[in-house]
């Protein structure tokens, strides 16, 4: 057992996460608001890309594709997104696992960050929890005794001066 948290390893996580936050957006039926738009850079050999051998050969170890004005058929998933890009007037459909994005810029707000390359075997992702679940783990169950209710505040505030040492 090891004592590291792995904080390195949920922050890539979570970032990716913000991805795909912001992936959602761009795919949903308003699309992206004002001048936001996405210039994503990915591993094209990464475990789990699919792209057109021509842009493989031409593009062998990254890529940097842009999402504002015109993309077809963006769809979100869990562990990567798909959607079709124009290169050279000629469509491809791209999917990109989000462990083989290396980085995530929006420059109308100035915003990006860069992914550290996901070895294999590593978790890349916090599995989300299913819908209904997550009430299931947090409710308490009939024949648990619950807590007694705390009583209301009387909104009072209470200096922490008292407390602390001089």
């Amino acid at each position: 057992m090891t004592d590291d948290i792995g904080y390195q390893a949920l922050t890539q996580a979570a970032m990716r996460g913000v991805m795909r936050e912001a992936l959602k957006v761009a795919a949903s039926p308003a699309g992206l608001p004002g001048g936001h738009h996405f210039y994503i850079t990915f591993r094209t050999r990464a475990p789990g890309v699919v792209i057109a051998e021509p842009l493989l050969k031409r593009y062998p170890e990254e890529i940097t594709i842009v999402i504002q004005h015109q993309f077809w058929d963006l769809e979100i998933h869990d562990r990567h997104f798909e959607i079709v890009l124009r290169f050279g007037g000629v469509p491809q459909h791209l999917v990109v696992p989000y462990s083989a994005v290396t980085r995530f810029h929006d420059p109308s707000v100035n915003f990006g960050f860069g992914l550290e390359p996901v070895l294999p075997g590593q978790v890349t992702e916090i599995d989300p929890v299913p819908e209904g679940e997550a009430e299931a783990e947090t409710a308490p169950a009939a024949e648990e005794e619950t807590e007694t209710p705390r009583p209301a505040s009387d909104g009072s505030v209470v200096q922490l001066d008292a407390f602390r040492r001089k």
